[in-house]
């Protein structure tokens, strides 16, 4: 018996079947027209995707630095980027540009920026890849068009989805440009290691001469590093530059650039390097640049890749003259604190804002060697903001809720709520009884914590939220009050909450660009017709008393260390304890601001330990640099003068019956605040009275 029998039987007929089924619905038909609307669909995306990637500005891009300019349109200086010195085709060596296309792309001059070969050889290695499970094309099919497109436009990564991409964008360059300005454009835009881009510095960087002065064995070595600059360069591995110099020589004599006894001439000769480069560094303020670059980036959703090497105009709101001198400060030891034992520096992070505009004029986040878009202190970092947030969180929303600046203010040692929290004033000293100007002046904890309660945290809490610092439910506590907060805040944030009380309530967001223009003069960014966003905290009433009181506080109060000479300014002072010890501290701060100008100075260690704090909090460092901070800065405002005086001066005149006919607030103000107070005080005694007999019936 044949048990074969049933199954060919079986296959047979399953075949009949099938390819009835196949001529019925003329399934060859619908595979064809499936495959040609995949490759409509990919062409089409492919095309709209180079017609609208700007070929038109890639020369432009390439040629030019991305510029920043100051906030009087002055140039302040340029981005890093791949580029070096652009020259044109005709100061570039001919030697050069053959021993390049020789090596490169042979058939340059008679290709339309992509190779059939090339292409049938990467589609071999593709699929070559696929069969051996790697998700890569192995090289080939690049001509010297598609690199440049590589370099310019996409990335690094090896897959047939971006050689498609590179194709099409490699057309429409050739589309755009002439041959000599591809060629010119690659040569400029090559890298050539040890951070030198482009022929021209290279040739300074190996050979000390200019790109056009090459002879034919420099060419060739050029030409030989740029499938591995690394690997190549003749500096750092001689032998495997000059073996792989030898290959580019043999190969000019196979397309007749040379002749096959020069090469054999030439391939004798040894390599002698020169270094004649000198890389002129622009980026001349460093915290500044990196947060440009930082703001267009995550504000404006560019690329590090297209900021650096499209050769953008960014306009931002630097004034050089305040950065400059910032800078320079920073580099002065004797502003600050002695390092640590083991040698780690006291750090520290300062950023002034012009109020009016919301525009940092000038940032240094941290001490030391920089780091490009490294840690800047002055807007990444997160610290507790100890007494200068009582402003905020405190004495604004008392003054909105009936107090005055004047109002006295009870100064005890008072434990508060279930788990006893308990304020120190700093060495323990306590008054009983002080007026709000003063409380605020000396920085005296106690009454700021009473006077919260008093008010409510919840008043507290919302005031802060206003001021657009960052808290969360769990920092809805009296600890509130002294800064003790569970994110923390960084220097711009608070400087740019200060702005509220130097623009007569009015807070402005802090910013770094004003407009950005691309290579080809179109505007990607324009911030010059709108104003900066306003958020409005409190009247101009309240911020004038605020204004008032804080004067004190570097008149006679815990930052007269760093006032400036000659000035009158506004602010806080805070601090932090490191592990309880009310020695030992933490944080520092200072932020002060006149009608002009906000400045605000954070100094401390990174990572604070029992071998890494400030000794206490009238050391060395802040105070003095501060003011040295704000006396160099100054000189360079409007000198916009306050509209009011330091209310110590206004109570003091007030007391002895005096008064001022400059200051309308104080003549004005006088009658409600007497009245204001009058009824507070007869509130609290009906409000007694009631406690007194509800605890009697009870």
């Amino acid at each position: 018996m044949n048990n074969q029998q049933p199954n060919q039987t079986f296959w047979s007929g399953f075949k009949i079947r099938f390819r009835r089924f196949w001529r019925r619905f003329q399934l060859t038909r619908w595979l064809i027209v499936i495959f040609l609307t995949i490759v409509f669909v990919m062409s089409a995306y492919l095309t709209f995707m180079a017609k609208t990637a700007n070929v038109g500005d890639l020369k432009a891009a390439l040629e030019n630095p991305t510029q920043i300019y100051d906030r009087r349109n002055k140039k302040a200086g340029t981005l890093y980027s791949q580029k070096g010195t652009y020259v044109p085709l005709t100061n570039i060596s001919t030697n050069v540009q053959q021993a390049v296309i020789s090596t490169e792309d042979r058939n340059f001059y008679h290709e339309h920026g992509f190779s059939v070969k090339g292409i049938g050889r990467a589609f071999f290695l593709y699929a070559k890849n696929k069969v051996l499970r790697q998700n890569y094309i192995s090289g080939g099919g690049s001509t010297l068009t598609q690199q440049l497109v590589k370099n310019a436009y996409l990335t690094q990564e090896q897959t047939f989805t971006r050689k498609f991409k590179e194709l099409f964008l490699s057309v429409e360059v050739e589309n755009v440009y002439s041959k000599k300005d591809i060629l010119s454009m690659y040569l400029n835009n090559a890298y050539f290691g040890n951070g030198v881009w482009g022929v021209q510095d290279a040739a300074k960087r190996y050979f000390g001469k200019s790109a056009a002065n090459l002879t034919v064995p420099e060419a060739a070595v050029l030409a030989g590093m740029l499938t591995s600059p690394s690997a190549y360069n003749p500096v750092d591995h001689p032998q495997a530059s000059r073996a792989r110099r030898n290959v580019v020589l043999g190969l000019m004599a196979e397309t007749g650039a040379i002749t096959q006894a020069q090469a054999k001439q030439y391939q004798a000769t040894a390599i002698t390097t020169n270094d004649s480069y000198s890389y002129k560094n622009s980026y001349k303020y460093p915290y500044f640049f990196d947060a440009v670059i930082n703001e267009a980036v995550n504000k404006y959703g560019l690329t590090e890749s297209e900021i650096m090497n499209k050769g953008y105009k960014i306009y931002t709101t630097l004034d050089q003259a305040n950065q400059t001198q910032m800078q320079m400060l920073f580099k002065n030891p004797s502003y600050f604190p002695a390092n640590a034992s083991d040698g780690t520096k006291v750090q520290a992070a300062s950023i002034a804002i012009d109020p009016t505009t919301g525009g940092v004029e000038a940032v240094v986040g941290g001490r030391g060697k920089h780091v490009f878009r490294g840690y800047n202190r002055a807007n990444q970092m997160r610290r507790q903001p100890g007494s200068t947030i009582k402003p905020l969180a405190v004495y604004t929303p008392a003054l909105e809720n009936g107090y005055y600046y004047d109002s006295e203010l009870t100064d005890k040692k008072k434990s508060y709520g279930t788990n006893d929290y308990t304020p120190h004033n700093y060495g323990n000293q306590y008054s009983g009884q002080v007026p709000m100007y003063e409380a605020l002046a000396q920085s005296k904890n106690a009454p700021a914590v009473w006077l919260l309660n008093k008010i409510g945290v919840d008043k507290g809490y919302d005031s802060v939220k206003k001021f657009g610092l960052p808290v969360t439910k769990s920092d809805k506590n009296l600890a509130l009050a002294l800064g003790g907060l569970k994110t923390g805040v960084s220097p711009q944030q608070l400087a740019q909450a200060y702005t509220a009380f130097a623009n007569e309530g009015t807070m402005t967001s802090a910013h770094y660009i004003r407009k950005i223009v691309d290579a080809s003069g179109n505007v990607v960014v324009d911030n010059t017709q709108t104003e900066a966003k306003k958020t409005k905290v409190m009247s101009s009433k309240t911020a004038k008393q605020m204004t008032s009181m804080m004067m004190g506080v570097f008149n006679y109060g815990t930052g007269t260390s760093a006032k400036p000479y000659g000035y009158t300014i506004a602010g806080k002072t805070g601090s932090t304890e490191a592990d309880g010890d009310s020695d030992a501290t933490r944080d520092k701060w200072i932020v002060g601001y006149t009608p002009d100008i906000v400045v605000t100075t954070w100094e401390g260690f990174d990572s604070t330990s029992s071998k890494h704090h400030l000794e206490n909090v009238s050391g060395t460092g802040e105070g003095p640099l501060y003011k040295a901070e704000m006396e160099s800065i100054l000189p360079n405002t409007k000198g916009t003068a306050f509209n009011t005086k330091d209310a110590s001066t206004i109570a003091n005149a007030k007391s002895s019956g005096s008064s001022s006919s400059g200051d309308i607030w104080d003549s004005v103000q006088k009658g409600i605040n007497n009245a204001g107070k009058q009824f507070n005080n007869a509130a609290d005694t009906v409000k007694s009275w009631w406690n007194k007999a509800k605890s009697i019936v009870e």
